[in-house]
């Protein structure tokens, strides 16, 4: 086994780099494919803790992606995201309320998970940096990722509220679809997971000092 200290200075270890790679370069991408699909079905799991709401539920997800993405680094987090979305779109029942099918992208909301990917990518590089390990610098890397769905949510939603299917909302109207219901509860969980990642690193560091 290769040591996972031995992490480039530019990059800070992740999470998921506590956990022991093997030295082939074949089985250590083994290890980084198991947990990219294991992050894909985290957010899984956490998008079927919703809220009926239209055009756009309120679910887990956000919560998940940032916890797998600040978990995984920038890379396999994107790529776990990757995979979730490709999942879903394949007709895996991923999405909220068990649904999958290519016929999402037709979705108001479907730009919420396009979104997830970069939001991932962003939390795991704050991670990679370093600001998972305190609560106060995580919750703002956590805020930053967990805006970023919207930054392509609410275009998308207006995409196909207003062009496609010929609707005339506001752009107030909009906002009030797309960002004011999940402000509050977006803050929560961004507070969630800034209490979980810099939890797990002090019991990570509780269990390297005791090994020595």
């Amino acid at each position: 086994m290769s040591s996972i200290a031995a992490v480039p200075s530019a990059r800070r270890r992740v999470l998921a780099d506590v956990i022991p790679h093997p030295s082939s370069r074949t089985r250590a991408l083994a290890v980084d494919a198991a947990l990219v699909v294991t992050g894909a079905l985290v957010v899984a799991a956490f998008a079927q803790v919703s809220i009926p709401l239209w055009p756009v539920p309120i679910t887990g997800q956000t919560l998940a992606v940032v916890v797998v993405g600040a978990a995984l680094g920038a890379r396999r987090g994107a790529a776990a995201l990757t995979t979730y979305l490709l999942l879903g779109l394949a007709g895996l029942p991923v999405f909220a309320e068990f649904t999958g099918s290519v016929a999402a992208v037709a979705k108001p909301s479907f730009g919420f998970i396009l979104g997830f990917i970069p939001a991932a990518f962003l939390a795991g590089w704050f991670a990679e940096r370093a600001w998972d390990r305190k609560p106060w610098l995580a919750f703002l890397g956590f805020v930053a990722a967990s805006a970023v769905p919207f930054l392509f949510g609410i275009p998308y939603m207006a995409l196909i509220l207003n062009v496609i299917t010929g609707g005339t909302f506001t752009l107030w109207q909009l906002l009030e679809f797309g960002l004011f219901p999940f402000i509050v509860g977006g803050l929560i969980k961004a507070a969630m997971a800034a209490v979980l990642i810099p939890g797990a690193w002090a019991l990570v560091r509780r269990i390297e000092s005791s090994t020595r």
